[in-house]
């Protein structure tokens, strides 16, 4: 077993997951890489700071220079790809020349497939390569795992996932935690679901419905893209319908759409004073930085609803996750949730529990296994039962 972690982004997620590592899976060695040494050196920082030992080394590495990149990676274990989704397959490519093994945080299931691709590759190399291992995609599909292996007959699954600010302001009740591209590529492209046992792609922005929380009241949720990724496709036939939506305070959805439709988010350049222009550009850097600039606490809420039978009845099973950004740490609910999901990935890889090849999420871990360990980190998981007879 080789415990040697390299996490590539050493930004909110990254640094998140090598706190994870170093806390639970024994790493024999452990580098935080960035392109700027600066960043990786604070975040190393940091993790060593709360563990109160030397667990983790920065260093400096070009993602998408393959030469400089597989320096790194040629006594690693595991990689961790915490960068913008896009990157994920030319990094792949490295960790299998490099034959060390790779999860990611997804976020794009065409980007996903392109991953998936490298199966032959991955085999051939001894090395296991699981994309998606975030939030949603990710954690919420363990969610939806969990739900169905507690059950005889699994006919429909829905997944919500949320993260919040905790004091919201106006117009648009939100917080950025994670990069703004990933956000408009989860608004803009359309989503993947099952409906009576096909597969189906639904508009995002889309399909709005009345979610209430106990934490919150009376919220709205909606298509996004990438949170279900390949779940649909790999569950069709041993599930009816499965979905994925967003929670966000109400009026978010439509006020997010006015940016859509008149054109905010197309990637075709228009003239503007002679200078070529594409919108959406514009819209991430300027929308991106005001939102960044939102200082507020976060906190993440999932729930998963399942219908099926047990043991001959019909029941209805709902699992809830509540979690708010740690006062102790300093990690937001993102964080937690999405660079916690990676790290225990990444463990299993690194203790060889997981076969070599490209594996998609949902086949990797079983959703209990997953929600064991989530809750070793203080994401509690509630699971509630009722008959529907």
């Amino acid at each position: 077993m080789n415990r040697t972690f390299v996490v590539l982004g050493a930004g909110m997620q990254g640094t998140a997951a090598a706190y994870d590592l170093a806390k639970f899976a024994e790493p024999q060695d452990l580098l935080l890489a960035d392109a700027s040494l600066e960043q990786a050196t604070k975040s190393a920082d940091r993790v060593n700071r709360l563990l109160g030992r030397e667990a983790c080394r920065p260093t400096q590495v070009d993602a998408l220079n393959p030469d400089n990149l597989a320096q790194i990676l040629q006594p690693a274990g595991v990689l961790l790809s915490c960068v913008p989704y896009w990157m994920h397959p030319r990094i792949a490519k490295v960790a299998i020349a490099t034959k060390t093994s790779m999860c990611d945080l997804g976020g794009n299931t065409a980007i996903t497939l392109e991953t998936l691709a490298m199966d032959d590759e991955a085999k051939a190399a001894g090395v296991t390569l699981i994309p998606d291992t975030g939030l949603a995609p990710g954690l919420v599909n363990s969610v939806g795992l969990y739900l169905i292996e507690q059950l005889d007959e699994a006919e429909s699954v829905k997944l919500y996932c949320g993260v919040l600010p905790q004091h919201p302001k106006p117009p648009f009740n939100y917080k950025l935690t994670f990069n703004i591209e990933g956000l408009v590529v989860e608004y803009m492209d359309q989503a993947v679901a099952l409906r009576d046992g096909e597969i189906v792609l639904l508009d995002t922005l889309d399909d709005v419905e009345e979610v209430v929380l106990e934490q919150f009241g009376k919220m709205e949720a909606f298509n996004t893209s990438g949170g279900t990724s390949t779940a649909p496709y790999t569950l069709q036939g041993r599930v009816k319908n499965y979905q994925y939506k967003t929670i966000r305070w109400p009026g978010h959805c439509e006020r997010m759409r006015i940016f859509r439709d008149f054109g905010f988010w197309s990637s075709t350049p228009i003239d503007v004073k002679g200078q070529a222009v594409k919108p959406r550009e514009v819209f991430c850097k300027v929308f991106g930085e005001s939102l960044g600039k939102i200082q507020d606490l976060d906190q993440c809420v999932v729930r998963g609803v399942a219908t099926g039978t047990k043991d001959g009845h019909k029941v209805r099973l709902q699992a809830d996750i509540y979690d708010k950004q740690c006062e102790k740490t300093g990690f937001t609910s993102m964080e937690r949730t999405t660079g916690f999901s990676m790290a225990i990935h990444a463990a299993a890889i690194a203790y060889g529990k997981l076969p070599a090849g490209c594996l998609r999420y949902e086949t990797a871990l079983t959703g209990a296994d997953f929600c064991e360990q989530i809750q070793r980190r203080g994401i509690k998981l509630r699971v509630a039962t009722e008959s529907v007879e």
